[in-house]
């Protein structure tokens, strides 16, 4: 039901409420102007009025045209869309007005040359330092060695020679094998003639591969394979130290039980060559492995399977139980192959270094690596993928040095201080690769050198 307010009435019922402003309110309705009967009326406010009444209606009736127009063209263009049929006229757009800026925007100088500025590496420095452990005498140091191998004693990470100098770089040592093994035909065909002659092998080993040290495993001695006792394999270290004047890494055959009692005859007739004992474990008898490098004056190989801690134990074990110096110890973490084993191996080497250099007196040794555990991944001696529809994985040949090659570079990034390796051509490579990084070859190699390499 309509009713019907006087202006006066309608402020009066807002200041009965209290409503000082109105916003976002539409008051709708009609306008009446009573005049009084006898009333004195101005002609031309009668005119304005009606007039104003007039123009109200025609803006209303004006936009609802222009809503509808615009409805119109809305639908026009659909229909036009659907049945592929394009318009002459489009839908008005609005017209954004040109907004001038009211901020002058100053002009930019461009300088004539760019700011001189000088290169200097972040510079870090670790608390720590890698202790030096040498292989090896001379005869003025009680032995029969023409030369020696120092490593270890860095104070920053591998290659950071903006940090701290390399005061050794990695070297390498040729396996050599007491007993023909299974190799794969990359390898073999290198070491053909002298493989049932562990004394020429290491010969060959070290005047022809450039081998720094010669590794000697003695797996014959493996209760599973010829069972030859530690005595008789005492004779083939003898004949390795008298056929090569480099150091000598003696190891066993990985038999826990046996390897003790070998590698303790080993340390014996090699008395005063300062050899290195390779390996002591958690899972044999560490011990008497510990009190002979220590009574004969040896290195001990302190061997772990990618596990920090227990690194740490069997290091400890073998500094305070045994009293082993603790310039006679080196550490081996365990090489894993290029691959996915690889990031395990290397994370925990780099783990291990950097703990080393930050002051941990249990991990701040040497590390070696077991390279040759490259030819273990079947990538590297497969003549094809056993996957029927994988792609040719190329020229074994090539193939298995490079395995051992990219192995041995990622590891050196990891800062292992000896490799242990077997194929001539990786060595040669590798050596390159770490005078290079050590900036001890200038001009650039022959990167197919090594693809020429005659057995």
């Amino acid at each position: 039901m309509a009713e019907k307010f006087t202006l006066e009435e309608f402020f009066n019922l807002l200041k009965k409420y209290n409503v000082e402003e109105l916003e976002g309110v539409r008051i709708e309705g009609d306008l009446e102007i009573e005049i009084e009967p006898g009333a004195a009326v101005d002609p031309n406010t009668i005119n304005a009025l009606l007039a104003l009444t007039q123009y109200v209606n025609l803006i209303q009736e004006f936009g609802k045209f222009l809503y509808h127009a615009n409805m119109a063209l809305t639908y026009l263009q659909r229909l036009s869309q659907a049945f592929g049929i394009q318009l002459p006229v489009a839908a008005p757009q609005p017209q954004v007005p040109e907004v001038k800026p009211t901020v002058e925007v100053p002009k930019i100088k461009i300088p004539e040359k760019l700011k001189e500025a000088k290169f200097e590496p972040y510079k870090v420095e670790y608390p720590g330092k890698i202790e030096e452990v040498t292989l090896g005498a001379t005869r003025a140091e009680g032995g029969t060695r023409e030369v020696t191998i120092t490593v270890g004693g860095e104070r920053s990470l591998a290659f950071y020679t903006f940090d701290a100098e390399m005061p050794h770089l990695p070297v390498i040592a040729i396996d050599v094998f007491d007993r023909r093994p299974m190799l794969a035909k990359a390898v073999r065909e290198h070491y053909e003639d002298v493989l049932d002659d562990p004394a020429e092998w290491a010969r060959k080993a070290v005047r022809e591969f450039g081998a720094d040290l010669v590794t000697l495993h003695l797996i014959s001695t493996d209760p599973l394979l010829d069972d030859r006792p530690a005595s008789e394999a005492a004779k083939t270290v003898e004949e390795v130290l008298q056929a090569v004047k480099v150091p000598l890494i003696i190891g066993g055959s990985g038999n826990k039980e046996k390897d003790p009692e070998v590698l303790e005859k080993a340390a014996e007739v090699a008395e005063g060559e300062r050899v290195m004992l390779a390996s002591a474990t958690l899972d044999m008898d560490w011990e008497r492995i510990g009190n002979a490098a220590k009574k004969y004056g040896h290195v001990v190989l302190s061997w772990t399977q990618m596990d920090i801690n227990n690194q740490k134990t069997l290091n400890r074990y073998l500094l305070k139980r045994v009293g082993l110096p603790r310039d006679s110890l080196i550490m081996d973490p365990t090489t894993a192959a290029l691959g996915y084993g690889l990031d395990y191996a290397f994370t925990n080497m780099e783990r291990i270094r950097i703990s080393g250099l930050r002051g941990d007196q249990d991990l701040n040794f040497p590390i070696s690596s077991g390279t040759t555990n490259a030819w273990g991944a079947r990538e590297a001696w497969m003549k094809d993928s056993p996957i029927e529809e994988d792609t040719p994985w190329g020229p074994r040949e090539l193939r298995g040095p490079i395995w051992e090659i990219v192995t041995g570079l990622t590891l050196a990034l990891a800062g292992v201080d000896i490799f242990m390796m077997m194929h001539p051509g990786a060595v040669a490579v590798l050596k390159e690769i770490i005078n290079t990084l050590a900036g001890k070859i200038a001009e650039k190699a022959d990167e197919n050198a090594w693809l020429t390499m005659e057995g």
